[in-house]
């Protein structure tokens, strides 16, 4: 009977596993995870609540939110999409459901019970499941491999999947160890660098509206290049954050922000207004309350709160008739195009790691290594990820079990 050892016990781990003993049940299967329970990572995506997939059903369009990874996910996507992961989890016993935004999460919004249809299933198929083991090191031995254990005696395996993840969410487990498995049998990295994360803003007017959210505004970054995204965000303590801003920030991962090196936001707050739109609704609001404050009033489609800081910002105290056209301008102008300064990411925010073993050392049909046989890769230890709502857990789902079925 072939040995199959899965190192790393996350959603591409557990799916890839799960697939083998449903699919291949002539196989045995050893699953080695670090912590004391699976999938703690896939438990606390979507807030607790295991945002599982995506609920958009067109492929194509789903790989147009994987900024890295996209070509080469294509035949696994196609063979196990959204809409399949969906079906594969509710027909074993899971209630799902597809919110607003298309995120998919179980109808209980509690990411628990996707854990315990991956232990029950591992069960029933006779998959061993080793916990609190930590994996030291993977050598290719003869036809097979050696994994070296700490504190416990080695296990040989006949063919090993990698499936440790990447290096985001240290506190879960995700160490980054598993890039040096990949090298020490042959594997190239590329450069790593943390994705998904919220940004910090030099400007203290920012924080002072933490909690203050947009549905939709519109983001252009730049730094050593130009990167765009529109969507919500929300302002916090430290500045900005929510979906759009996840996904500008996976768009430049590989840019160097800090205090020393800063980048410059600009932000669109009324992207479904032009400039002249608003002029319109201040000269509309100057005409129906020339006596009154500027600051009682809020004339444009921005929240009040950020309407006043603006004010602020340009020092007026004045009533509506005695505002200059430069100083409506002004404030327009901040609607439709405010500067913030960027000193660095959120640290320990980061939701996944960009980068990771070289997508042409493995076979885009298999998941196979090309360089050391019997050797296969699953989820975000590979130079693949998406944006926030799913993407990257339907990274992991896919891929493993593309992983499953081949080896």
């Amino acid at each position: 009977m072939p040995k199959i050892v899965i190192i790393g016990g996350g959603a591409a781990g557990m799916m890839a596993a799960a697939t083998i003993v449903e699919e291949k049940p002539d196989n045995e299967v050893v699953l080695i995870e670090r912590n004391d329970c699976l999938g703690m990572k896939v438990m606390i995506s979507g807030g607790g609540r295991c945002n599982v997939t995506t609920g958009f059903s067109d492929v194509k369009d789903v790989l147009k939110c994987y900024p890295r990874g996209a070509k080469f996910l294509k035949t696994a996507m196609y063979e196990f999409k959204p809409g399949d992961v969906y079906e594969w989890i509710e027909a074993r016993g899971v209630k799902l459901k597809v919110e607003n935004d298309m995120r998919v999460f179980p109808a209980s919004d509690n990411g628990r019970d996707v854990m315990e249809l991956y232990e029950k299933v591992l069960k029933q198929g006779g998959a061993r499941v080793l916990f609190e083991t930590v994996v030291t090191n993977v050598e290719k031995e003869d036809d097979g491999f050696k994994i070296s254990l700490r504190d416990k005696d080695a296990i040989y395996a006949d063919k090993v999947i990698l499936t440790t993840g990447g290096q985001a969410y240290r506190r879960t487990g995700s160490k980054g160890d598993g890039y040096d498995f990949a090298e020490n049998l042959g594997h190239s990295i590329t450069k790593l660098a943390p994705s998904l994360s919220s940004y910090m803003v030099e400007e203290d007017w920012v924080k002072d509206l933490s909690g203050v959210s947009f549905t939709s505004v519109r983001l252009k970054l730049n730094k050593d290049s130009k990167h765009e995204f529109s969507g919500p965000i929300i302002l916090t303590h430290r500045g900005v954050s929510g979906p759009a801003i996840f996904a500008l920030n996976s768009l430049a991962a590989y840019e160097t922000i800090s205090k020393d090196d800063k980048a410059k936001l600009n932000i669109d707050f009324c992207t479904e207004y032009t400039h002249e739109d608003l002029k319109k609704m201040f000269d509309n609001c100057i005409n129906e309350n020339p006596k009154k404050n500027v600051g009682n009033l809020n004339p444009l489609p921005i929240p009040k709160s950020l309407f006043r800081k603006f004010l602020d910002l340009i020092g007026i105290n004045k009533k509506f008739n005695e505002l200059s056209k430069k100083e409506i301008n002004k404030l327009i102008d901040l609607c439709k195009n405010a500067e913030l300064t960027l000193i660095g990411t959120t640290p320990g925010d980061e939701f996944v790691t960009a980068g990771g073993v070289e997508l042409t050392e493995v076979d885009i049909k298999t998941m196979e290594s090309k360089i050391c046989p019997g050797l296969y890769f699953a989820g975000e230890i590979l130079n693949i990820d998406g944006f926030t709502g799913g993407y990257n857990l339907q990274v992991a789902w896919c891929t493993g079990r593309l992983a499953g079925l081949n080896i």
